[in-house]
């Protein structure tokens, strides 16, 4: 009689019980993965930081646009995802910054050697229309043509080259780029000097 009264409460107590700990263990469980995950972005943005520009020349496009993508989320930046490829629509990483605004970025990894052509930013400008994006940023492990240059400036796209990529890649924040866009590359000597020191050397 007595357990036939007692027994559905504490049946009740025992499930109630069972279900506590276990959402406690899954709630605890999603808390350490989220963890090591947080330390894991955290390690690893860390390490891109410390990668040099004769590394980030050694990467394959893909490594370059992760590269790219992990400096963003460093610097505060949500949403953040890789979508090069074939049909990128000319756009390799989108997200959106701090302040909420959305952005398309277009990264190149040519030899030091190499120049960005105006084109190229054209095309950026067509990815811009298609995200609807408010700001569009052309990343770079080179330099931008003169015309490349003052058509970035003129269309507002924040233009990254060699140099700056290494600023920003050292630890300055994307958006502290945004008031030397495109700047720094120097005159016509020091051009030369660029292509001098980045030349293949010659055969012996």
């Amino acid at each position: 009689m007595f357990w036939s009264v007692v027994w559905p409460y504490v049946s009740g107590v025992l499930l109630l019980g069972g279900v506590g700990t276990g959402a406690w263990w899954l709630w605890r469980t999603d808390r350490l993965v989220r963890k090591r995950d947080h330390l894991w972005r955290q390690a690893d943005m860390i390490d891109a930081g410390r990668r040099t520009l004769a590394e980030v020349d050694a990467m394959t496009g893909t490594e370059f646009e992760e590269l790219v993508a992990n400096l963003c989320r460093r610097d505060g930046c949500v949403e953040v995802r890789r979508v090069g490829g074939a049909n990128d629509n000319g756009a390799d990483v989108v997200g959106r910054l701090p302040d909420g605004r959305s952005m398309v970025i277009q990264c190149k990894r040519y030899a030091p050697t190499s120049t960005i052509a105006s084109r190229e930013l054209r095309d950026l400008l067509g990815a811009r229309v298609h995200f609807g994006a408010d700001l569009a940023v052309f990343v770079t492990t080179t330099r931008f043509s003169r015309p490349s240059e003052k058509f970035a400036l003129q269309h507002g796209i924040l233009a990254v080259h060699r140099d700056h990529l290494g600023v920003w890649n050292g630890g300055a924040s994307l958006m502290s780029l945004a008031e030397i866009s495109g700047a720094g590359q120097g005159d016509a000597r020091h051009r030369t000097r660029w292509k001098q020191a980045y030349s293949e050397p010659p055969p012996v």
